[in-house]
């Protein structure tokens, strides 16, 4: 009996110290911040942000939709939905020359286009991929661009069309050398989820980032539930980077007020909190981006913050 509780107790310890511990793996990307910018057209510029130099700060132009300006689909021709007059590519060039830890991304999608809710709507999947790398190259070197973001949140295609357009999408584009990294972004809704981890399935090997909308759960979230829903997210994208996020137009989520800061403090102890993204640099402008302040902060400290 003394040699079984002294192999009990030795196997309670390790699961404390692995949920206490941070794992080497999950501590490399803790200092990455991302921004979504440029959807609102409100006149917000790359330097009205706040950029910490201790984090790797990711700006994401919102959006590049295959769509025209009248919404009707174009089957993955891509055109610049987001404000370009004031997010230009030599004002990404700028920000970039400025600020060493600075890059810039471009998403594409989104859940709206001139009112209408913009769909991932393919003739094909050669054809839409043909386009898509056609169109989202030239989009990309013309503002000299890093990586891409998927954000369609309204689907006529099937899971797996889905995933076979996107999963060639992002190959073709890093096998080209036009993207270093890309990212996607679910949230908890049976459709939405349907169809990114069918793409998670196949291509989770080419997708660096999750950016899960967190912030997309209902307004009375508890830390409690975050916690858990990060927990459930993480597994259901098993051995990504699920990053944590706040929406600061107040649409829902583990608010700041509520403890989304203290979420994140454990997150950072158990060596879980890969990063974290605001939706968007357009609504923070109001009260002077006092959150991107916090979650960098957050993030550069080596302490609890």
């Amino acid at each position: 009996m003394a040699s079984s509780n002294l192999v009990s107790s030795f196997f309670l310890l390790h699961t404390l110290l692995s949920i206490l511990l941070p794992s080497p793996s999950a501590a490399i990307d803790s200092k990455l911040f991302r921004e979504y910018i440029g959807a609102e057209f409100n006149n917000v510029r790359f330097t009205d942000v706040p950029v910490n130099p201790g984090v790797e700060f990711h700006f994401i132009l919102s959006f590049a939709i295959d769509y025209t300006n009248s919404a009707s689909p174009t089957n993955g021709n891509f055109e610049i939905f987001w404000d370009s007059s004031n997010l230009s590519p030599s004002q990404v060039a700028s920000i970039k020359r400025r600020n060493g830890n600075v890059k810039v991304a471009l998403s594409l999608g989104g859940d709206t286009v001139n009112g209408q809710f913009a769909y991932f709507n393919p003739s094909s999947i050669d054809s839409w991929v043909n386009n898509a790398v056609s169109s989202l190259t030239k989009i990309i070197k013309q503002y000299n661009l890093d990586g891409i973001d998927i954000d369609y949140e309204h689907f006529q295609a099937d899971p797996n069309t889905f995933a076979e357009c996107i999963g060639q999408l992002v190959m073709k584009l890093k096998n080209n050398g036009v993207v270093s990294f890309a990212s996607i972004a679910p949230f908890d809704d049976d459709q939405v989820q349907k169809h990114y981890l069918a793409l998670w399935k196949k291509y989770g090997n080419l997708i660096d980032y999750v950016n899960f909308q967190f912030y997309a759960y209902d307004a009375s979230t508890t830390v409690s539930q975050f916690l858990s829903y990060f927990a459930q997210q993480s597994s259901n994208y098993e051995g990504g980077k699920v990053l944590v996020s706040l929406s600061t137009d107040g649409s829902g989520g583990l608010s700041p007020d509520n403890g989304f800061f203290r979420a994140c403090n454990t997150l950072k102890m158990q060596g879980k909190l890969h990063g974290i993204f605001i939706w968007s640099a357009d609504n923070s402008m109001a009260n002077g981006f006092r959150f991107e302040k916090q979650s960098q902060n957050l993030l550069a400290s080596a302490n609890r913050f």
